[in-house]
């Protein structure tokens, strides 16, 4: 689950000598913790168990939504003496193999982490506001389908993705003119919807020659929202869009999109780690050079668009989340704009000079 953007993963699993039950968590050595209590019928009919995890329960509620306890039903009927209030995740219900349920486990997490990290960020900036930041907390997370409507797969792969955010996450998908209420200028509504949510572009034969389309890429790109591509191409597409570069791309047949769920977790894996990125940002930037520009993914060439004139800021800084970008990306930048500096945010931490 921690794939490389630097979560700490810490298993209580085992008590010390002398103990029946693991050691207790300590809530202030991070800013916010997830604690995810396996549930199987060994932990239901061991009372110490049952004990420390309602205590981590108890705990967790106590000290606010930066702390949140997730029980995962692993087996049928164990959540009756676990007695905790906690809504459940049901593996026990799930369908598929190990594979296929740990994946959704995955995804089902990684979505409930985002909502812990958007109420962090939100109690960064109103400390003082308890219930907004409960109403922040539930709100969802939007999601935009870019799709093209002159092939027969844009539209229904759009549907498809759609119907299977709706069936199995809490995320809100915005889909193209059937959200746009009477009266308003569509144009407005979709660039603006795009600036705010996490986008899936449904990369089908006509995508790349629609208008609208090439609009929705650059607008994630120059606002830097998490962004992935889902590759339907079934015969060719003649003039790849060149802006759809340096984010994830999932392979998805448009006869048979039985892929959906890998693109909503991609995503999901997207969202998480610009919230991530954020959090880092708002705790270590508080005091940052103002030609310092930060950004979610490494850097591209769409990416000076976003930067300050040169008569503004001579020298920007671009900031992004490591490792560092190959060397010879870094040349092409050095070549069109050498008063641009790049560095990862180790680099920059740690005040390294080139």
């Amino acid at each position: 689950m921690a794939g490389g953007a630097g979560l700490s993963v810490v298993f209580r699993s085992l008590p010390p000598p002398g103990r029946a039950v693991p050691l207790e968590i300590d809530f202030a050595e991070a800013h916010a913790t997830a604690i995810v209590i396996l549930v199987d019928s060994a932990l239901a009919a061991d009372a110490p168990w049952l004990a420390y995890a309602r205590s981590l329960g108890e705990q967790a509620e106590a000290t606010g939504l930066q702390v949140r306890t997730f029980p995962v039903a692993i087996e049928h009927a164990v959540l009756a003496p676990l007695d905790m209030t906690e809504q459940a995740l049901r593996w026990d219900q799930w369908d598929g193999d190990l594979q296929t349920r740990t994946k959704q486990l995955l995804s089902e997490l990684t979505y409930e982490y985002c909502r812990m990290l958007r109420h962090f960020l939100e109690h960064l900036r109103r400390p003082e506001q308890d219930e907004a930041a409960l109403e922040a907390y539930l709100s969802k997370v939007q999601v935009f389908l870019s799709h093209s409507k002159h092939d027969d797969a844009g539209e229904r792969v759009a549907r498809l993705i759609r119907d299977r955010l709706h069936a199995g996450h809490g995320l809100a998908s915005f889909f193209d003119v059937h959200d746009i209420p009477a009266g308003l200028r569509f144009h407005k509504v979709l660039l603006q919807q795009v600036r705010v949510s996490a986008m899936v572009a449904i990369h089908t034969d006509t995508y790349s020659s629609r208008e609208w389309c090439r609009k929705e890429v650059i607008e994630a790109k120059r606002y830097n929202v998490p962004l992935v591509v889902a590759n339907c191409i079934s015969n060719l597409d003649e003039r790849g869009f060149p802006y759809m570069g340096n984010v994830p791309v999932v392979r998805l047949d448009p006869d048979g999109p039985d892929r959906i769920n890998v693109v909503i977790a991609r995503l999901l894996d997207e969202v998480l780690k610009d919230y991530l990125w954020r959090c880092r940002i708002a705790l270590s930037a508080a005091t940052a050079d103002p030609a310092v520009t930060f950004i979610p993914r490494p850097p591209e060439l769409i990416t000076l668009a976003a930067l300050p004139p040169e008569a503004d800021v001579p020298a920007p800084m671009v900031v992004y989340p490591d490792p560092p970008l190959s060397a010879e990306e870094e040349r092409l930048f050095a070549e069109i704009a050498p008063r641009v500096q790049l560095r990862s945010l180790t680099e920059w931490l740690s005040g390294a000079v080139r």
